[in-house]
């Protein structure tokens, strides 16, 4: 087994710490490319799957049923910040199904993109769950559940139909049985269960090239492909590294974070997936470490290396704007 890559972040003239990175490279036909750790290790791994556990919205009908934009299923695989495009999206979206906030079952939290959650602070508003950054996939899920007759109360629920076929889908498409894998709860109070490294660098290969796929999962993941692609705004939000990176792959690649240091991506062209896990659950590690592999597999291949450079080695500046440091691949990369 090869030891885990590592992200070194500096200060000075010094290494301050380190981030250790358990990556798994796979093809869409299941053969290994690359790996560094250990990559059988079970992880959750948390909004990072969105994109596969989204796929029921297009599978279902749902999606055509209720005219889903473009934007509204990029939005279903997004770890958004509450900015006011999102949340008019999700509004906007819920009102077409005769729904509102209220039958979100993920929680409400203040927005992360901080200028928004100043305005609801100056507005003396209370966030809701719209401001939620799972709540595009929580309307999706709603979504489906409307379409299929299914209940619409307790759909976050692991016994409701709903979440028992999102397993079904993970099972199909990591090539994995998770009959005793490890479970937990999510944040947005979904779901999550253990999944190794390798299956979920294997699932993502087969979203961004599902040629071997079925016809109507095939046409799934393209639809969702191209919705993340082309609404890279949806996906995370201004500043984001989701966002940013999407932007610079030009196309060529799809990303999606979740928390706990883990990230998900496909480089369609090469028919490869990423599949990363930093063992610390660090978030500032896991992006370096994907922007680093995407731009080793062509994800970046159109794009100036100024662009390229801010996703490799992202600078730290202290509370006077002053460059104290930067977040970097170690020599070993």
């Amino acid at each position: 087994m090869n030891e885990p890559l590592i992200v070194e972040v500096t200060r000075g003239n010094m290494v301050e710490s380190r981030h250790r990175a358990i990556v798994a490279v796979v093809s869409s036909d299941g053969a290994l490319v690359e790996s560094h750790g250990d990559i059988g290790r079970q992880v959750f791994a948390r909004s990072a799957i969105k994109p596969i556990q989204s796929l029921g919205l297009l599978e279902s009908g749902a999606a055509d049923a209720f005219a889903c934009s473009g934007a509204e299923i990029a939005i279903a695989a997004a770890s958004h910040g509450g900015e006011p495009m999102h949340t008019r999206t999700v509004l906007a979206w819920l009102a077409r199904m005769g729904m509102d906030a209220g039958d979100l079952e993920c929680g409400a939290h203040m927005p992360t993109h901080g200028p928004s959650a100043n305005e609801l602070i100056r507005a003396m508003r209370e966030p809701d769950t719209t401001h939620n950054n799972c709540s595009g996939k929580h309307t999706g899920m709603l979504a489906v559940c409307r379409h299929m007759g299914w209940p619409t109360k307790g759909y976050v629920d692991p016994a409701h139909p709903l979440q028992k076929r999102i397993i079904a889908t993970y099972e199909e498409m990591l090539d994995v049985d998770l009959k005793d894998a490890p479970t937990g709860l999510d944040g947005c109070s979904l779901p999550q269960i253990g999944t190794p490294v390798r299956n979920l660098a294997l699932g993502i290969a087969r979203l961004g090239h599902p040629d071997a796929l079925g016809e109507a999962r095939a046409a799934a993941c393209r639809r969702m492909a191209a919705a993340m692609r082309e609404n890279p705004f949806m996906l995370a939000g201004t500043g984001r590294f989701c966002t940013r990176a999407t932007i610079a792959a030009r196309g060529r690649a799809i990303m999606k974070t979740g928390a706990e240091g883990v990230y998900m991506a496909a480089v369609p062209d090469k028919r490869i997936g990423i599949a990363l896990k930093i063992e610390d659950g660090n978030g500032r590690g896991a992006e370096v470490a994907l922007a680093t592999l995407l731009d080793r597999y062509g994800g970046f291949a159109d794009t100036p290396r100024a662009e390229v450079e801010a996703l490799l080695s992202p600078k730290i500046s202290n509370a006077a704007g002053r460059t104290v440091g930067e977040i970097r691949p170690a020599p070993n990369w």
